[in-house]
C-alpha cells in the first residue's frame, strides 16, 4: 500500500476543499492515487468540484493578436511574475504572437523554428532572452482561429500591457454583419468565456473521457440514494445533461445578465442587425493552468543546508 504522506493529504485538500481526515481516508481507500481519491470524495459528496483549483507553477504572459477574420493566442512562461512586467519579455510575447498569426502556426516546435522578426529564429531569441533576463522561459502553446467572413476578437483579463495578461480568449464570429456590430459582441462573449470557463462550444463536443468520468461519479452517487434502478438511471441522465449544459459555451447563461443562454444572445444580436451571426469557436488560455507548483519548505531547506 502506498504511503499516505502529509504532503499528499495537503495536495488533495488544496484541490478538493475536503477535510483532512476525509482526505486521508480517500487516499487510503485509493492506494494514494490523487485522481481516484478526488473521484471518491466527490461520490461521497465531500468535494465540490471538477476543476483543479490549485496554484500553478508557471508565470509569464498570455498574448493575443487579431487581424480581421483571424486571430492568434500564445502562452509564454517564466519562473516569476516579475518577468511578465519586463519590457523585453513583453516585446517577445508581442512579436511571437504576431509570428503565430502571420503563419497560422499552432505547433510549438514549428513556432520555435520560425524566423524571428529581428533575426534568427524564435527559439534563438528566447535563448537570448533567458541569458539577458536571467530566468528560464518557455513557449508553452499557441492557437489560431479564423472565419471566412466576420471577425475574430481577442480579450485578455488582468492585462499587464495591451493584448497581454493572465487569461487570454479568442472568439470567432462568422457573419456578413459589420465589424462595428461583431467586435463589441465578440468582446462581451470573450469576457464571458474568461469568467465562465466553458469546456466546449456545444454539449456534444465535450471530451468523451471527461463525460464518462462524470457519469461514473453520478452513477455512484445515485446508487447511494437507494432508489429503484429506473429512478437511478434518470438521476444519472439528469446529472449528465446538467453537466453538458453548464460546461458548453452556447448553453451557458450569459454572465452579463445571468439569465439568457449564450446561443440566444448571439441569435438576438443577429436579428437586431438583420444578419445571421454564428459563433464558430473560441479558445481560452489561462496562464499556467494544469501545471502544478512545486512548493518548498524553506525551514527544511535552511536546516538541510546547515547540516541539521
Amino acid at each position: 500500500m502506498a504511503e499516505i504522506t502529509a504532503a499528499l493529504v495537503k495536495e488533495l485538500r488544496d484541490r478538493t476543499g475536503a477535510g483532512m481526515m476525509d482526505c486521508k481516508k480517500a487516499l487510503a481507500e485509493n492506494n494514494g492515487d490523487i485522481e481516484a481519491s478526488i473521484d471518491w470524495l466527490r461520490t461521497k459528496g465531500l468535494a465540490a468540484a471538477a476543476k483543479k483549483a490549485g496554484r500553478v507553477a508557471a508565470e509569464g504572459l498570455v498574448g493575443f493578436a487579431t487581424d480581421g477574420t483571424k486571430g492568434a493566442l500564445v502562452e509564454v512562461n517564466s519562473e516569476t511574475d516579475f518577468v511578465g512586467k519586463n519590457e523585453q519579455f513583453q516585446e517577445f510575447v508581442r512579436e511571437v504572437t504576431q509570428v503565430a498569426l502571420a503563419g497560422n502556426i499552432t505547433d510549438i516546435d514549428a513556432l520555435a523554428a520560425t524566423a524571428y522578426p529581428t533575426g534568427g529564429t524564435v527559439a534563438e531569441k528566447l535563448t537570448s532572452n533567458i541569458a539577458t533576463i536571467g530566468e528560464n522561459q518557455s513557449l508553452r502553446r499557441a492557437a489560431v482561429l479564423s472565419v471566412g467572413s466576420g471577425v475574430v476578437t481577442g480579450y485578455v483579463h488582468n492585462a499587464v500591457a495591451p493584448g497581454m495578461g493572465k487569461i487570454g480568449v479568442l472568439i470567432a464570429l462568422e457573419s456578413t454583419a459589420g465589424a462595428d456590430v461583431l467586435e463589441p459582441l465578440g468582446k462581451q462573449l470573450a469576457m464571458h468565456v474568461a469568467a465562465a470557463f466553458p469546456l466546449a462550444l456545444n454539449g456534444d463536443d465535450l471530451d468523451a473521457d471527461m463525460v464518462a468520468r462524470e457519469r461514473a461519479i453520478a452513477e455512484e452517487k445515485a446508487a447511494q440514494s437507494g432508489k429503484p434502478a429506473e429512478i437511478v438511471a434518470k438521476m444519472v441522465d439528469g446529472s449528465i445533461a446538467k453537466f453538458r449544459k453548464e460546461n458548453a459555451l452556447l448553453s451557458q447563461l450569459f454572465v452579463i445578465d445571468g439569465k439568457t443562454p449564450v446561443a440566444e444572445v448571439v441569435a438576438a444580436a443577429g436579428k437586431d442587425v438583420g444578419a445571421t451571426i454564428t459563433l464558430k469557436g473560441f479558445v481560452r488560455f489561462q496562464l499556467g493552468e494544469g501545471i502544478e507548483k512545486e512548493e518548498s519548505d524553506f525551514a527544511a531547506e535552511v536546516a538541510a543546508a546547515a547540516g541539521v
